[in-house]
């Protein structure tokens, strides 16, 4: 196989140029084209990073794309999806994989049967805070990781989202939109999950957007906004997962993690970089030494400051796995699981009841300092 990839993108809204701007940094990619059901989107980031704008059908039939990221609504994730899968390229998708187990245990039939590849976001665990976090909990430092509590909570999307509807309809809320990047992460530091147990609601029917260019539009609130779930992993741990958009402000840690030696403190997982703090047995919390991981150098200016910004990692990570014929660390079987735990979470509060998983994954390879200076150019 060639050592680059010829890349297509379906879908130019927001996150397009995240994978535009950050594309080049990586070896295995070469972003050659884009389409998008809208004509001028399309056109518009074709011109703006020098790549051809096609239609979807000629996306799909271009014989120099060997991947296509999907990065369209959750909503047509699985039918882009296998448009691409039966185009015979590989796939790359936006998380949530898809908004339901069934099309995501769909998606994985057909990969097999064509003998194609599926990765999908997120990526942020790859990060070099996560990683040292990782690090940190492979060399037993802390113990053995026995409990911990997980909280992504704030008022809502649609005080800055331009189109925010889509995230309150089914496939949207905090636990399809935000929780792939916790549960993401706590597999990459824990491994599969067994069973969950959630309470679920939503503070209000409808919601008015208070962002522009809709604002002051009144939007259907369809899927739960305040989920409290309990998740038990197959080794034994057990994690609080608190994901919610009713909450105006709170003091509640991203992600703190408890062994049987001591506590871990993880930044947020939405993010590649941060400070990573721990305790012994002493109690004193002190940040770990930092590292020169490529992943966690500041390399994007943003509102709250500079930070590391470094999506499309995973789909490095997989473009070289494809050319390397290794395991990708954003695999098909890690994701699933992440939707089967998220979905699971969904219905446990629909059901009033715990819900044992019915897939399982491995933990992904940890992601070293060599090894994410060999994803670079």
């Amino acid at each position: 196989m060639s050592r680059e990839l010829g890349v297509g993108i379906i879908g130019c809204g927001n996150i397009s140029t995240t994978y535009f701007k950050l594309a080049p940094l990586f070896k295995g990619l070469k972003v050659l084209a884009c389409a998008d059901l809208n004509k001028e989107a399309a056109e518009m980031r074709a011109e703006e990073y020098d790549v051809k704008a096609q239609s979807i059908a000629e996306l799909l039939d271009n014989d120099e794309l060997d991947v296509i990221v999907n990065l369209t609504i959750p909503a047509a994730h699985f039918s882009v999806s296998r448009a691409i899968l039966e185009a015979g390229k590989h796939v790359y998708s936006e998380k949530p994989l898809t908004i339901t187990l069934e099309e995501g245990k769909a998606l994985q039939k057909l990969a097999k049967e064509k003998g194609l590849s599926v990765g999908c976001a997120p990526d942020t665990f790859l990060g070099g805070a996560h990683q040292l976090a990782r690090k940190y909990i492979d060399e037993g430092s802390v113990g053995r990781i026995t409990s911990g509590t997980c909280h992504v909570m704030s008022p809502g999307m649609e005080m800055w989202h331009p189109n925010p509807g889509f995230f309150f309809l089914e496939g949207g809320g905090p636990i399809l939109d935000l929780g792939p990047y916790y549960i993401a992460n706590l597999i990459n530091f824990l491994g599969p999950v067994k069973r969950v147990a959630a309470l679920t609601s939503m503070a209000n029917k409808t919601r008015t957007v208070t962002s522009e260019p809709l604002k002051g539009q009144v939007i259907p609130v369809e899927t739960p906004t305040n989920i409290h779930a309990l998740l038990e992993f197959a080794n034994g741990a057990t994690i609080t997962l608190s994901a919610s958009w009713d909450v105006w402000s709170h003091r509640h840690a991203n992600m703190e993690l408890y062994g049987t030696e001591g506590s871990l403190f993880v930044p947020d997982p939405n993010f590649f970089g941060g400070v990573v703090e721990a305790s012994g047995r002493n109690k004193t919390i002190e940040p770990l030494e930092p590292w020169d991981h490529p992943f966690g150098i500041l390399n994007q200016e943003s509102p709250q400051g500079p930070r590391a910004n470094y999506r499309t990692a995973g789909l490095a990570d997989m473009a070289m796995a494809l050319i390397e014929r290794r395991d990708a660390r954003c695999s098909l079987e890690r994701t699933l699981h992440g939707v089967d735990v998220m979905t699971s979470i969904l219905k446990s509060g629909e059901e009033h009841r715990f819900v044992e998983l019915t897939t399982t994954c491995t933990q992904p390879a940890a992601l070293g300092i060599d090894e994410a200076l060999a994803l670079l150019r």
